[in-house]
């Protein structure tokens, strides 16, 4: 599918330096994995752990939504049993370390680096850490306001595109285990107890949860400790994972978040049913880097709407959660779900641009599924792809989130599982993928915006989007717009929604 006005162009110098160089100057190191662990010894003078837990989110109680992230909140920044957060601070400090957690849906990691000559003292103080919590009231009140805080002020109130991201995923997954942002529901929030945390602790900490995650310049001995040592966990099940499937009426609807703020934020997007382990995840990931590649110049829907119109800073494409995308270039890993969706992230634009903006992405949206890809765009976007996945796992720590990402989906080795699944797609699997998973009845809209009456007003009507441009544009560009100006926004009057923003994560 190309344009005259919009080619693909030659890879950036960065893309290409790493792209290339990394196989070359990559140690090859031997991956031990047992049923529980993911080990990749090598000769590196740095340590990286993720110590994993196959819960979160989902597992939160109902009426205690953000339980889980309070728990791992606790446990990386509220201190051992014999240590305080501040002591442990100040005995990382020398060793230029830390330690974190993240919790996302299914999966809890924790996650840290230290240099080998310091592993055994770093080591015994996480291990302590996480075996023996200290679950003090004063951290749990800190750390309680902290999850608070992140919802009602840094998402809701300092960050649209972030906000309307997630505002995207609470829609789709409404009355599912999905349903909430992974750091909770302020109501809920508000109500919880330090009994909860060590509930929920007890409960979800055990054996059967477990996977242990070391890459770097550690030997035998350690691993062996390391496996001896979390055995001391309770054995536990492993929990059901909850409803997750969307249950979504057919027929676009749109939410319109009305919050003080100077800009326009917009998210699109649909369940589909590919996930990693999927046969068509590899024709899906190549369309969404051809049409929306992250952070890339390069990309088709980046070419229409930022390079020719200059209307926002960037348009994306997306098919697996990637939060945080505004501060980061490629995905943090363990952040695997069973369920997916596919997205389309358009940065902020003025707002009397937004009529324009959202029906020129839904109109290039149909155009994709219409037309679906070329060989020389479908060849070009393969090619970079193949190399792309290399950046993915540049760094050691890196490889070791993919690896216990591939052990959650039971595929391969990440990089040669793309790279293998790449060799092997042709364009006509592409554009099946297309028309399979990417002509949805279901879109779902997202957006955040000062004049929300305004604006549904705009689109409940129908009324004709305009645009002026600071400079002339090509004739080819206006013809265009003339289409975009009415193309159709097929949603019913009932179905554009304006919510509050103080309704939102409540």
């Amino acid at each position: 599918m190309k344009n005259k006005l919009f080619k693909v162009k030659k890879l950036p110098a960065f893309f290409l330096v790493f792209a290339f160089a990394l196989p070359l100057f990559a140690q090859k190191n031997e991956t031990m994995k047992s049923s529980s662990n993911v080990f990749q010894p090598s000769s590196s003078p740095l340590v990286s752990l993720r110590i994993q837990f196959i819960t979160g989110s989902t597992a939160d109680p109902a009426g205690k939504e953000g339980v889980a992230n309070l728990t791992a909140a606790m446990i990386a920044e509220g201190g051992s049993r014999n240590l305080t957060n501040k002591q442990i601070t100040e005995l990382f400090n020398p060793m230029a370390t830390s330690f974190r957690s993240h919790v996302d849906k299914e999966m809890t990691t924790f996650v840290g680096q230290t240099h080998v000559d310091n592993l055994a003292k770093y080591y015994e103080i996480i291990s302590q850490m996480l075996l023996e919590p200290g679950f003090r009231e004063e951290d749990f009140s800190r750390l309680k306001k902290n999850s608070i805080d992140f919802l009602k002020t840094s998402l809701r109130e300092n960050n649209d595109e972030e906000l309307g991201k997630e505002r995207l995923y609470n829609i789709i997954y409404a009355g599912t285990g999905y349903e909430n942002h992974s750091v909770g529901k302020i109501s809920s929030l508000e109500k919880l107890t330090l009994q909860d945390v060590k509930d929920f602790y007890a409960k979800n900490y055990t054996q059967a949860n477990l996977v242990l995650g070391v890459s770097g310049g550690f030997d035998q001995k350690f691993s062996n400790q390391l496996t001896a040592d979390f055995a001391r966990l309770p054995k536990g099940e492993r929990m059901a994972t909850k409803n997750i499937a969307p249950n979504l009426a057919d027929g676009m609807k749109i939410d319109i978040v009305k919050r003080e703020t100077r800009a326009t934020a917009i998210s699109l997007g649909f369940p589909i049913e590919v996930n990693r382990a999927h046969k068509d995840y590899a024709a899906l990931a190549l369309v969404a880097s051809y049409f929306g590649q992250h952070r890339s110049s390069n990309s088709y829907l980046y070419g229409r709407i930022r390079e020719l119109r200059g209307l926002n800073y960037g348009d994306y494409a997306y098919i697996e959660y990637f939060p945080r995308g505004m501060y980061q270039f490629a995905p943090d890993p363990n952040l695997a779900r069973q369920s997916q969706i596919f997205q389309i992230w358009i940065r902020p634009v003025e707002p009397q641009n937004a009529n324009f903006t959202l029906r020129a992405a839904i109109y290039e949206y149909d155009k994709l599924v219409k037309n679906g890809l070329d060989q020389q765009t479908f060849a070009e976007t393969r090619d970079f792809l193949t190399k792309y996945v290399n950046i993915l796992t540049q760094t050691k720590d890196a490889e070791l989130g993919y690896a216990l990402d591939s052990k959650y989906y039971g595929i391969p080795n990440f990089n040669e599982y793309m790279k293998s699944q790449l060799a092997k797609l042709t364009l006509s699997d592409v554009n099946r993928a297309i028309k399979t998973h990417l002509a949805s009845n279901n879109m779902r809209v997202v957006m955040i915006t000062k004049d929300a009456e305004g604006l549904r007003d705009e689109i409940v009507n129908n009324k004709p989007a305009t645009i002026s441009y600071a400079s002339p544009k090509p004739k080819e560009i206006t013809d265009e717009d003339q289409t975009i100006f009415t193309y159709p926004i097929p949603v019913k009057a009932a179905d554009v929604s304006v919510t509050p923003i103080e309704r939102v994560f409540e």
